[in-house]
C-alpha cells in the first residue's frame, strides 16, 4: 500500500520545497494539501471536530502554487489536493491550473474535491449552500469538457458555460485523478459513483460497513468493481489500522502531519516512515545526502 502525507501547510510551517523533498528521500508517495481561501471571524458555522477553529485554518497556503513548488523539486512524489472546494472556483480557470500542474509534473496531479463546511465562507464566494452539490457536479463536468481530447461546450446550470474551444495543455489520460471527500451517505456515494474515480474517508473509520454499500452503489452505475479507488484520508496511523485498509483493498492511505515547523514535522515523518518498510535516510530529521 502507498503511503502519502497530508499537512495544512501556512506561512508559519515547513516550506513545500523542503516537505516535498524530505517526503521523496523517504521513500512517501505523495503530499495532497488541503485549501481554504479565507476564514471569516464571524462565523456560525461550527468546526466539525468540534471546540475551537485550529489556528492554522486562516493561515494555509494556496495548494496549487505550493503543489507547483514541491512539483518542482521532485521527480516521483505523487501530488494532490485533500481537498479542493470547487464551489469556490470559476471552473474554466481552475482546469487550467489543473491541466497546467498535471502537464508540468508529469501526470502526477489527483484532484481531491470536496463539498466544505464553511458557510461563511462559501457565501462570501456567492454560493447557494442548499445548492453546493448540484454546483459541483456541474463545475466538474465544465473542467471536464475543457479536458476533452477535441473541442467540446458545457452549458452550465449555474452561470459558468464554455464553448468549444481549444485548452492546452490537456492532463496526462485526458483528465487527473479524481477522488470526493466527505462522510459517508447516499448522496456523497452517488456523487463517486457518478462523477468521480473514488473516495476519500477523512479519518478512515467505519470502512468495514461503508465500504460495501460505496461498492453496491458504483456497479449499479455500470461502473468497473476493480476501478474503484478508496483512499483513507488525514489519518494518524496504527500498524493495525494501516494492515486494516489493505485488507479493504486500499492501495493508498493518506497520513495527516502536523501544522508545524521543520523539526516537529521531520520527527513525526520519521516516526512515519517506520510504516513504509524501508530505513529512515539520515534519521533523526536529517536529510537524506542529495535531498
Amino acid at each position: 500500500m502507498r503511503i502519502s502525507t497530508t499537512i495544512f501547510l501556512t506561512d508559519e510551517t515547513i516550506s513545500p520545497v523542503r516537505l516535498a523533498r524530505e517526503l521523496e528521500a523517504r521513500g512517501f508517495a505523495g503530499l495532497y494539501l488541503p485549501e481554504h481561501t479565507h476564514i471569516p471571524v464571524s462565523r456560525d458555522t461550527p468546526y466539525p471536530a468540534g471546540g475551537d477553529l485550529p489556528r492554522e485554518y486562516g493561515r494555509t497556503l494556496d495548494p496549487f502554487v505550493a503543489l507547483a513548488q514541491a512539483a518542482a523539486v521532485t521527480e516521483r512524489l505523487a501530488l494532490g489536493t485533500g481537498i479542493t472546494l470547487l464551489a469556490q472556483h470559476d471552473p474554466i480557470a481552475l482546469a487550467k491550473q489543473i491541466a497546467t500542474l498535471d502537464h508540468l509534473s508529469g501526470g502526477r496531479f489527483t484532484l481531491g474535491l470536496g463539498y466544505g463546511w464553511n458557510r461563511e465562507e462559501a457565501a462570501d464566494h456567492g454560493v447557494d449552500w442548499a445548492a453546493r452539490r448540484d454546483l459541483v457536479a456541474d463545475r466538474l463536468a465544465l473542467m471536464k469538457a475543457l479536458w476533452a481530447p477535441g473541442p467540446t461546450a458545457h452549458a452550465g446550470a449555474f452561470g459558468h458555460s464554455v464553448r468549444a474551444s481549444d485548452a492546452w495543455p490537456k492532463p496526462a489520460g485526458g483528465a487527473p485523478r479524481i477522488l470526493l471527500g466527505g462522510a459517508a451517505g447516499p448522496k456523497l456515494f452517488a456523487a463517486v459513483a457518478e462523477h468521480t474515480d473514488g473516495w476519500m474517508p477523512i479519518g478512515g473509520r467505519g470502512l468495514g460497513e461503508t465500504l460495501p454499500v460505496l461498492r453496491d452503489r458504483w456497479e449499479r452505475a455500470g461502473r468497473d468493481p476493480g476501478a474503484l479507488q478508496v483512499v483513507p484520508y488525514a489519518v494518524l496511523p496504527t500498524p493495525g489500522k494501516l494492515a486494516r485498509y489493505a485488507e479493504l483493498g486500499c492501495e493508498e492511505t493518506v497520513l495527516q502531519l502536523p501544522p508545524a515547523g521543520e523539526a516537529e514535522v521531520l520527527r513525526v515523518l520519521d516516526s512515519y516512515a517506520t510504516h513504509l518498510g524501508r530505513p529512515v535516510p539520515g534519521g533523526g530529521g536529517r536529510s537524506a545526502p542529495g535531498a
